[in-house]
């Protein structure tokens, strides 16, 4: 059984014999998920039963293994359940599932891992994978990729390596971050999709006109501006100078940065104020979910695809469109970079039974476990033999998006190291910005190259 610091709260055991799983929130109250998966994971599990473990060879000797999750949100949290379930049948184990808030596990998960963590931890794909693989924190599985190696590309199991050339994540799901609106809205206020700058600013001005406001914006977990600044920054300097400025190659005092902030404090004017004190969910919320009159306070929203499947009625998701967030005019067009995470699991470094966490990673990465996923989810399987004939026209456009980006990044707090991305680091940054976007900006950029610069090395 995993530990962590007051703030983990523990949660249910989930059994073979009544496939619950009980999870807690960050208030420690017990709440409970789906007993069994969704019909289409039903559906699609005896296509996957013979990528999965035998549970006739294997439930009399593989017993328990433990997962700690940050899927505290009720959709994703749903999934985990849905997965779990799956899971336990086709690998005949046990799975107790600990559930943690999201921001406080991914900022506590250095501690977590150096503690008394679960067997498996849900986590990303990218830096923040391969710097706990090089501290030791994580047990290689190169083993599991040998049984479910053929089910993905090569772009996911390189996503999975780390420096050492060892496999350290099973892919799960991954999501584009793309601008997301209601069509309704659009259709009856005569919106078009812009493609450039200048018309998304066009766009932007009639909303105001209309009386929306043009963005919703939350920030106040630090994190969602990142992919603000992911964008405009791969939009104007390009996939490589990202991957550089992450890695620490490029410098924040570099003229190219400060003209991605030129450029976001122009287009402030458009956002929602009061992005430090508002949730990611309550600016999903004001674009996405009217209220009971029916009315919108925003006309687009800039985020994660979870955003939508989160927060919309999965009967209304039909209703929500998607598109890539404009060309700024520069060379790095063509590239239609974007942020398209990849979530995932991985071993820990002393698991209490590895042989039945190795079974669920195992079972993990096979289509009918990642139908059972995201089915419930909204995303799309990281599997490239997924059964996408039950997806959705929210996936089906989720899908088409990804596979028209030239280059994909992992997001900022997933491509940089951990101690720069967290609360002390850009977090804490970036909620300066907004709060303060007059700012002297050579002034600003030069302490967060300063605060870079201090960090021991990795």
């Amino acid at each position: 059984m995993g530990s962590l610091a007051a703030p983990w709260r523990r949660s249910g055991l989930v059994t073979l014999a009544t496939l619950a799983i009980i999870v807690s929130a960050c208030s420690g109250s017990a709440t409970p998920t789906p007993a069994a998966p969704s019909a289409a994971a039903s559906a699609a599990a005896s296509a996957a039963a013979s990528m999965a473990p035998s549970p006739a060879a294997s439930a009399a000797s593989l017993g328990a293994t433990t997962l700690g999750s940050n899927e505290s949100d009720a959709v994703p949290k749903a999934a985990v359940a849905a997965l779990t379930s799956y899971c336990q049948t086709q690998a005949g184990i046990t799975i107790t599932v600990n559930t943690t808030d999201h921001g406080t596990f991914q900022n506590q998960i250095s501690s977590y891992l150096q503690g008394k963590p679960d067997d498996v931890a849900k986590w990303f794909a990218g830096n923040r994978l391969r710097f706990f693989a090089a501290q030791g924190l994580l047990t290689p599985i190169d083993d599991v990729w040998a049984q479910i190696g053929s089910n993905y590309t090569d772009a996911f199991k390189t996503a999975s390596t780390a420096a050492d050339g060892h496999q350290y994540l099973v892919p799960i799901i991954n999501y584009p971050w793309v601008v997301q609106y209601r069509k309704s809205l659009w259709t009856k206020m005569g919106y078009t999709v812009p493609t450039t700058i200048a018309d998304f600013i066009t766009l932007a001005k009639k909303m105001q006109a209309d009386g929306l406001v043009p963005l919703a914006f939350g920030d106040k977990d630090g994190w969602p501006a990142m992919g603000t600044f992911d964008i405009l920054n791969m939009r104007m300097n390009g996939y490589d100078f990202h991957v550089g400025l992450m890695a620490g190659t490029e410098k924040w005092t570099d003229p190219k940065v400060k003209a991605v902030f030129q450029e976001w404090a122009n287009l402030l004017p458009y956002f929602q104020q009061g992005a430090p004190g508002r949730t990611w969910q309550d600016a999903a919320n004001a674009a996405l979910v009217p209220d009971a009159s029916g009315k919108y306070v925003a006309g687009m929203y800039f985020l994660g695809t979870f955003a939508g499947a989160g927060q919309v009625p999965k009967a209304d998701l039909t209703d929500v469109g998607m598109f890539t967030f404009p060309t700024l005019g520069t060379a790095y067009d063509g590239e239609n970079a974007m942020d398209a995470p990849i979530d995932g699991f991985m071993l820990t470094a002393h698991p209490a039974n590895a042989a039945a966490a190795k079974a669920f990673l195992a079972c993990i990465g096979t289509p009918g476990a990642q139908k059972a996923y995201t089915a419930v989810s909204g995303d799309i399987a990281a599997v490239k033999n997924a059964d996408t004939s039950g997806y959705t026209p929210f996936q089906v456009d989720e899908a088409k998006i990804i596979a028209g980006a030239g280059k994909i990044a992992q997001f900022l707090d997933r491509d940089a190291r951990s101690d720069f991305a967290g609360p002390s680091g850009m977090q804490g940054f970036l909620l300066s910005f907004l709060s303060n976007p007059s700012q002297n900006l050579d002034k600003f950029l030069s302490g967060i190259q300063s605060y870079y610069d201090s960090l021991p090395p990795q």
